[in-house]
């Protein structure tokens, strides 16, 4: 295990030192430990994919924990982030950096081994059910059960993922076909794609169609192979290879397409008194409400009908909401808002970790109530996916930045500046508001952070097209978007 802690107190880091030597020699394990007493030495140190485990202070001088931690989600999506602090008052703010675990100040010598365990075994048990990419999009995983087909085109190769995500790298199919091929799922059909049995929906004499409707080619030399192992993998399992790959493919892919009309909300709560005022609230929005009073049958409900957000309370009969809530996320992409009466910090923590996007206390005014549930409906829904200005778009669906349909290699961080400038061209934006607008309430830095992604964006899109400077620094007041007035090509 590959881990790195970074705490500016000394003491703090030679008592985890210690903790984590005694680890070592318990478990007879051997580690790769690095150790950082700042923020900026950490980040300046780290590459991304280098650690699978970080543990961080969360108040730290300079660039705190969370400010570090929302640095190294544009390089590694995966890493598993351990905050550290005397106080839980950071816990809820952590888990919107995906934050692993919180450990409170000092550190319990069982509850360290404990942790040390789970994460190791959850590392062992990855390194059999998938594999680690350094995408274009950062450092991700990917499970071989999720992962439907495999292409290469002009040295770059994409992985199209059951959920409809693609993940491209700069490299060739060779680099990637020796592990999946090793694999009884995965088949090569071309000597630029490979695809995943579980996933074909059917086959011709020139391709493969799979369950998402594309249309994989089959070489000549390899058609008689192709056929003869995808009849064999059907008849050995009766379906696929992969079932839980294909339940959810189908699953999210009987749900495409929205009905027209009013939205459609899920209410999950077996209270009727609290059903009653919730979708009374609702249905004077104009909404149409769908009941249920427990998860098995919240479950089968959106296998059934479409929605556009499940309202999910904690205490429900059965599986509680949090286990719900993962089980509905493994068959429908709709996003899910807990809906409680329980208010302790520990509570909404963990309806994140599962998965929901927000957690409404149930002694939330209604007027508040409704106006988050309906901003995250329209940010689910909104069909503004492209901004142009020029030659430059914002793709707003997959994040990315194009000029003359090159993309731009930004980070997260400066996509969001870039979109936040551009929807109010001319406006000088000051350091302060710029770090507002990105980092929220974080202690302000004096404009370090701010000043080093303007430099970085401003690089990139003169270096794209330097007929243009999109974004102006205006000396002594702060920056501005200036968009495309004459028609330049």
């Amino acid at each position: 295990m590959r881990i790195a802690v970074c705490d500016d107190d000394e003491r703090e880091i030679s008592n985890i030192k210690k903790l984590i030597i005694e680890y070592q020699v318990s478990r007879e394990e051997s580690m790769d430990c690095h150790y950082f007493s700042s923020g900026v030495d950490f980040l300046c140190e780290l590459r991304g994919g280098e650690y699978d485990l970080i543990f961080l202070d969360v108040l730290m001088p300079g660039v705190s924990g969370i400010q570090a931690a929302q640095e190294l989600r544009e390089l590694d999506k995966n890493v598993r982030l351990i905050f550290v602090s005397a106080s839980p008052e950071f816990a809820v703010e952590s888990y919107s950096v995906g934050a692993y675990y919180y450990l409170l100040k000092p550190i319990d010598k069982d509850a360290f081994f404990e942790l040390l365990d789970k994460i190791g075994g959850e590392l062992s048990a990855q390194m059999e059910q998938g594999f680690t990419l350094k995408s274009r999009e950062g450092i991700v995983r990917i499970a071989f059960t999720k992962l439907m087909y495999v292409e290469v085109m002009n040295k770059t190769v994409s992985f199209h993922l059951a959920d409809g995500d693609i993940y491209e790298a700069t490299a060739t199919l060779a680099d990637f076909e020796g592990e999946l091929l090793s694999r009884p799922e995965f088949l090569k059909t071309h000597r630029s794609y490979l695809v995943n049995l579980g996933y074909i929906q059917s086959i011709d004499i020139n391709c493969v169609t799979m369950k998402n409707g594309q249309n994989v080619p089959v070489s000549r030399k390899r058609r008689g192979q192709v056929r003869d192992t995808y009849m064999s993998s059907l008849h050995q399992t009766g379906e696929c290879l992969t079932k839980a790959g294909t339940k959810e493919s189908a699953s999210i892919g009987a749900r495409q397409a929205r009905p027209e009309g009013p939205w459609r909300i899920l209410l999950v709560d077996d209270d009727p008194s609290d059903r009653c005022i919730w979708e009374d609230i609702l249905r004077s929005h104009g909404c149409i409400v769908g009941l249920a009073d427990c998860g098995e049958d919240a479950l089968r409900i959106v296998m059934e009908s479409y929605y556009d957000c499940v309202l999910l309370d904690v205490m429900i009969p059965g599986e509680d909401g949090f286990s719900i809530c993962e089980r509905l996320h493994q068959i429908t992409n709709t996003p899910v808002i807990f809906l409680s009466c329980l208010t302790e910090p520990d509570k909404q923590l963990k309806g994140f970790a599962a998965g929901g996007i927000d957690y409404i206390t149930k002694d939330t005014p209604a007027s508040l109530f409704w106006a988050k549930v309906k901003t995250h409906i329209r940010l689910t829904m909104s069909e503004c996916t492209q901004m142009r200005y020029g030659p430059l778009v914002l793709d707003l669906t997959r994040r990315r930045a194009l000029i003359h349909e090159k993309e731009l290699p930004l980070t997260s961080i400066e996509f969001d500046i870039l979109c936040r400038l551009t929807k109010n061209p001319e406006h000088v934006f000051t350091p302060k508001e710029i770090y507002g607008m990105i980092w929220g309430n974080q202690p302000w830095d004096g404009g370090q952070l701010v000043q080093a992604h303007m430099s970085k964006l401003r690089r990139q899109l003169e270096k794209a097209w330097p007929e243009h400077r999109f974004v102006e620094t205006v000396w002594g007041q702060g920056y501005r978007f200036v968009p495309v007035k004459s028609k330049t090509p």
